[in-house]
């Protein structure tokens, strides 16, 4: 094989030949792998618009760098997510043998296209909030834990990966209310969060359900009802996922809830410095940015998100 060059790859729509095998499987392999419905279907359409931009050539940085410049009607976000379905296509091949470590890295050495102003992201209005959290059929063991699943992320402003591995004993009494205790996020600041009262009823509710004493908060559920020991942060996803489209929200994942919480929080009057301790930024002008304005609010924070 040629230096830095994959094999050949036939168009895939309208083609007068077929896409390498090969080429079909690695793809499949690479669909395997992702879990979101949403991003599956992305990656689908990139390598599709790949295989057919290709057109038999083999693929080269320079006919890759031609294939991102060919897109550049596109927003960069559509690009970078297809870059990164053609990053995934070319560890695939590496891991099959078809190409050396140093032949991956030159074709997935092509930079991303650099987005420029604040991303704002999505957000739920109070009531929107309120009718999500109705969605989980409480009545039911999954229902009780996808209900504590939607209820930390919005009342206590999680992150997904902070969630799937929330310990029980982080779960702690300090000055008379209940708390996240000694919470290590990004870049390992370490913040403690308040349970709000409605919150830590959902988790007596699901843990008595469970019956879990110690170890991980949120555990998987088989299809026979058997809990399990742990939560992969993807199962996160997915229940925040569905719940949304349950109440018509579209393309809604969990750190969406965490900017909700936060959004909640300021026009509840919540205090700026008390909204970044809660998010466990390292500056206030971060959440400034988060919240998408630099304007002061004052007093309180996730006790008043009127859920």
């Amino acid at each position: 094989m040629s230096s830095t060059a994959l094999v050949a790859i036939e168009p895939n729509a309208d083609a007068p030949a077929p896409v390498d095998p090969r080429l079909l499987r690695l793809k499949q392999i690479v669909l395997n792998a992702v879990t979101a419905g949403n991003s599956k279907r992305n990656y689908g359409k990139a390598l599709d618009h790949l295989f057919a931009f290709a057109a038999g050539r083999p693929l080269t940085g320079e006919l890759l760098l031609d294939w991102r410049a060919s897109m550049e009607k596109l927003s960069a976000a559509t690009i970078n997510i297809r870059l990164s379905a053609m990053r995934s296509l070319v560890a695939e091949v590496r891991r099959s043998g078809g190409l050396s470590s140093e032949e991956a890295a030159t074709l997935t050495d092509i930079p991303n296209i650099k987005q420029t102003g604040t991303r704002l992201g999505n957000w739920l209005s109070r009531e929107q909030a309120k009718e999500l959290l109705t969605v989980p059929d409480r009545e039911t063991t999954k229902g009780k834990r996808d209900y504590v699943i939607l209820a930390l992320l919005v009342g206590c402003a999680l992150r997904r990966r902070e969630l799937a591995t929330l310990d029980v004993d982080t779960i702690q009494l300090r000055e008379g209310r209940w708390v996240l205790a000694d919470l290590e996020g990004k870049g390992r600041r370490i913040r403690t969060v308040a349970v709000p009262v409605w919150v830590k009823q959902g988790i007596n509710a699901w843990m008595t359900a469970a019956r879990i004493e110690d170890g991980r908060l949120l555990r998987s559920i088989s299809k026979g009802g058997k809990v399990g020991e742990s939560l992969g942060d993807w199962a996160v996803w997915s229940v925040v996922e569905q719940s949304a489209k349950e109440i018509g929200v579209e393309r809604f994942g969990a750190h969406d809830l965490r900017r909700t919480c936060a959004k909640l929080c300021r026009k509840s009057g919540g205090d700026l410095e008390q909204i970044k301790f809660l998010l466990g930024h390292s500056s206030i002008q971060t959440t400034e940015r988060y919240l998408g304005s630099e304007q002061e609010i004052a007093v309180a924070v996730d006790d008043s998100l009127g859920l």
